[in-house]
C-alpha cells in the first residue's frame, strides 16, 4: 500500500513539474578573457539573452555563461571574431534540470507520505519549496513560545508572506546585539534559504548546543523572494527576479539586489531593459521584497551589529562599497571579521572562502542589500554572503550536498556570532 502510494505521489508530482520551462538545446560555455575591453562587449550579450552563471571579475577569470538555442551560431561567432577563448561545459542544459526534478520529486514525495510538521526538522535531503518553509516557521512559532516570534515583513507582489523570525532568548530586551540575516532574494539560488533554514534549526531547535549564539538576538528573513523561489520549482529553473509586471514590457521582474536606494542607478553593473537579469526596476524601493527588508532593518536598526545577505555562488564573503571601487570606512574590520570567520568555515570543513571588498574583487553593483545596510542604517559589519557551488552549473546543487554547505556557513555564522557578542 505504501509503495503505491508513493508511485502515484511521484507520478503527481512528476505531472506538475512537467510544466517546467525546457531548456533543451542550451549549452553553457566557459569563457576567459584576456582583455577588458573585450570583457565589456562580453557583458552587452547579457541583454541579448546570454545569461552570465559567475560574477564577472578580473580579466583572465573563468566566466560560465548559458547560450539560449537562437544563438547558437552569432555567439560562438563573436567569441570567435574577438580571440575570446571558450570550451563547452554542458552540451544540453535540460538533462541537468531533468535529473534534478527526477531527485526533487522522489525525495519530496518519500517527505510528503507523513505529516510536515513532524518530519522536517534535520530534513535536508531536497530542496522545501516556499509553503513547507512557512509551515516549518510556523510550527517553530507553536513549540517554541517564549524564544522565537513570527511576523510578516510584508508581501510579495503575488501576495505571499514574507516572514520574518525573531529569536531571543531574553524577549529582545535590547541588552543583546542583534544579528539579521536574510537569504534567497534571488529565486534560482537554491542553497540560500536553505542555510538560512538550517541555521534557524540550530538556533531554536538545537539551542541547548549553541547557547553561546544566543548571546545575540536574531531577526532572520530566510526566503525574501518567495514569489520568484516558487516559480523556479514550478516552471522556470533558472529565474533569478522577483515576478513583478513591468509597464510596457512583457518581461517581468526586477533583480531586488539592484532596487535598494543607496545608490541605485549609479554606475556599471546594472540594466535598464527589463527582460536583463539585473534589471534595477523603475525606482528604487519599487519591489515589495525589497520594502519588507527595509522595513524590517529600519525598526531594528540601532541594534543590529551584523547584516548578512545569503547568496550563491562562489565562496565569496564580500563587504562594502559594492555600487563602485571605493573601500568603505571600517575596511580595516570589515576585512579582520572576514577573514577571522573564513580561516573557522577552513578549519571546521576544508572550504576556502574569500574575503573582500566586492567591487574591487568581482564587479561594481549599485543598489544592493549589504551597501543599503551600511549606508542608510550604519551597521558596520555588512556583508553579501556567497554560497558554495555545486553541480553541472552552480545552482544545481546535489541535494546530498546541502548539509555540507549548510554545516560550513553554520560554522562562519557561529564566528561572527561570536565577534559580535565580544565586541558590542
Amino acid at each position: 500500500m505504501m509503495k503505491c502510494l508513493l508511485v502515484i505521489l511521484v507520478a503527481l508530482i512528476g505531472w506538475i513539474s512537467a510544466t517546467q520551462v525546457s531548456y533543451d538545446g542550451y549549452q553553457v560555455l566557459t569563457l576567459k578573457v584576456d582583455d577588458p575591453v573585450k570583457l565589456d562587449a562580453l557583458v552587452q550579450w547579457e541583454e541579448q539573452g546570454i545569461d552570465f552563471w559567475d560574477n564577472i571579475n578580473s580579466v583572465g577569470h573563468p566566466v560560465r555563461v548559458m547560450m539560449p538555442p537562437r544563438l547558437i551560431d552569432e555567439f560562438p561567432a563573436f567569441l570567435r571574431d574577438n580571440e575570446i577563448s571558450y570550451e563547452l561545459t554542458i552540451p544540453n542544459v535540460e538533462t541537468v534540470f531533468a535529473y534534478e526534478r527526477k531527485v526533487q520529486n522522489e525525495r519530496r514525495a518519500y517527505a510528503m507520505m507523513g505529516n510536515f510538521a513532524s518530519r522536517v526538522a534535520g530534513n535536508f535531503t531536497y530542496y522545501w519549496q516556499t509553503p513547507e518553509i512557512s509551515e516549518y516557521l510556523n510550527t517553530l512559532v507553536s513549540e517554541y513560545p517564549d524564544m522565537v516570534t513570527l511576523e510578516e515583513a510584508g508581501r510579495s507582489y503575488e501576495d505571499r508572506e514574507i516572514m520574518v523570525l525573531r529569536i531571543s532568548s531574553t524577549g529582545f530586551d535590547g541588552t543583546k546585539p542583534i544579528i539579521f540575516i536574510d537569504a534567497g532574494i534571488h529565486a534560482r539560488e537554491w542553497i540560500a534559504p536553505m542555510s538560512a533554514i538550517y541555521l534557524i534549526e540550530q538556533l531554536v531547535e538545537n539551542s541547548a548546543e549553541n547557547l553561546d549564539l544566543l548571546a545575540c538576538d536574531w531577526i532572520i528573513i530566510p526566503l525574501v523572494n518567495p514569489d520568484g523561489y516558487q516559480y523556479t520549482h514550478d516552471t522556470e529553473r533558472l529565474w533569478r527576479k522577483t515576478r513583478s509586471v513591468n509597464p510596457g514590457s512583457s518581461c517581468r521582474g526586477v533583480d531586488a539586489n539592484r532596487n535598494y536606494r543607496y545608490r541605485w542607478g549609479w554606475g556599471t553593473g546594472i540594466s535598464t531593459n527589463p527582460c536583463s537579469n539585473t534589471f534595477l526596476g523603475q525606482e528604487p524601493h519599487q519591489e515589495k521584497e525589497v520594502q519588507a527588508v527595509a522595513s524590517e532593518l529600519a525598526k531594528n536598526a540601532d541594534g543590529v551589529r551584523l547584516y548578512l545577505s545569503f547568496h550563491s555562488c562562489g565562496n565569496w564573503l564580500l563587504y562594502p562599497w559594492g555600487y563602485d571601487r571605493i573601500l568603505h570606512d571600517n575596511n580595516d574590520e570589515l576585512d579582520l571579521v572576514g577573514n577571522l570567520v573564513a580561516s573557522d568555515i577552513f578549519a571546521g570543513h576544508g572550504v576556502q572562502y574569500t574575503v573582500g571588498n566586492s567591487a574591487i574583487l568581482l564587479y561594481p553593483a549599485a543598489g544592493a542589500s549589504d551597501d543599503y545596510a551600511a549606508a542608510e542604517h550604519n551597521i558596520n559589519l555588512s556583508y553579501t554572503v556567497e554560497l558554495t557551488c555545486g553541480g553541472a552549473n552552480g545552482f544545481d546543487l546535489p541535494a546530498d550536498q546541502i548539509l555540507s554547505v549548510a554545516t560550513g556557513i553554520f560554522t562562519g555564522v557561529k564566528a561572527y556570532a561570536r565577534y559580535v557578542a565580544e565586541n558590542n
